[in-house]
């Protein structure tokens, strides 16, 4: 069992602690205020009712890892005894880089710190930093405790043994750790999602069919293999004669585009963002927003599942 402070109670943060409290390591979450972790402590309390109310864990495993996990708006008594850091505050460099000079002052020069930055590049993260050797990258996905991808990326500095021990951290919290080789923008999950989110805008703005039946391509499509063969998996399944054939005529066909579409941009313009403003590429009641999210949670706990069948 490892002591693990998560700097930074929002969605991600305490979603991160969960996971951690859920393999039995024990966790203190930081908050910066009395309101951030009332909030924090909700959400956590939420997803942990969630996961019992569909068989993930027992009423007891509730109870124990609810009891794992400490709550504190004071970053002294969070990183007090850690043995590895995780913050997770919003993405802003400069913010994230006088989080790093107090945690620089607080913990011992060999706990690792790690950001859980989805974007932020682990170099320019540690710049400043006294010991950017013990500094690295884990990007969980959205929401943490249900999704097992980890991806774990050094930085121009980071040692072999940060990246090892953070990469057996990881496999104990039951997570898929996947370790870069080097640093780029978007990681490997982002770029690939961002890949076709491109080529989705491109078909919409070029008319070719409705954001509907774009959609359902994929969610009845492609991504009903994706659970079970990635991308160059599926391509030795196929026949790699077939898939080089398709990409010597279609690649070339791709969009290019080097900023976001038309759609897209006009939608920001109007201030139309999702859920969270109720419109974007859909129309989104309250109702349609809990409905579409639950049979989301649904899909990720049912694939959770068969992971932990396997284990």
């Amino acid at each position: 069992m490892k002591k693990i402070a998560i700097i930074g109670a929002g969605t991600m943060g305490h979603s991160i602690g969960l996971s951690a409290a859920w393999s039995g390591q024990s966790v203190k979450i930081f908050g910066v205020d009395a309101r951030d972790l009332e909030t924090a402590q909700k959400g956590f309390e939420a997803k942990l009712r969630l996961m019992a109310a569909n068989g993930l864990i027992s009423d007891e495993q509730v109870k124990e890892i609810a009891e794992r996990v400490v709550f504190t708006n004071s970053l002294e008594e969070a990183v007090k005894e850690a043995e590895f850091i995780i913050e997770a505050v919003p993405e802003n460099m400069e913010l994230k880089h006088n989080i790093y000079r107090q945690l620089e002052g607080l913990a011992a020069n060999d706990i690792i710190i790690a950001s859980n930055s989805s974007g932020l590049m682990p170099t320019a993260l540690a710049e400043g930093m006294k010991h950017p050797e013990r500094f690295v990258l884990t990007h969980f996905w959205n929401p943490a405790h249900l999704v097992p991808l980890v991806e774990i990326v050094g930085g121009e500095k980071t040692d072999e043994k940060t990246l090892q021990q953070t990469k057996t951290l990881i496999e104990q919290m039951k997570k898929q750790a996947v370790l870069l080789n080097k640093e780029l923008p978007g990681f490997i999950g982002n770029r690939l999602q961002f890949a076709m989110f491109r080529e989705a805008q491109a078909l919409l703005d070029a008319g070719v069919a409705t954001k509907e039946d774009i959609d359902a391509a994929v969610t009845y499509g492609i991504g009903r293999r994706l659970p079970v063969t990635g991308p160059l998996q599926t391509a030795d399944l196929g026949g790699l004669d077939i898939f080089h054939a398709i990409s010597d005529y279609l690649f070339e066909d791709l969009s290019t585009d080097q900023k976001p579409g038309p759609t897209l941009s006009s939608l920001l313009e109007k201030g139309e963002l999702g859920t969270k403003t109720g419109s974007g590429f859909y129309q989104w009641p309250q109702a349609q927003s809990e409905a579409v999210q639950g049979k989301r949670e649904e899909a990720l706990i049912h694939f959770l599942k068969q992971d932990m069948e396997k284990q």
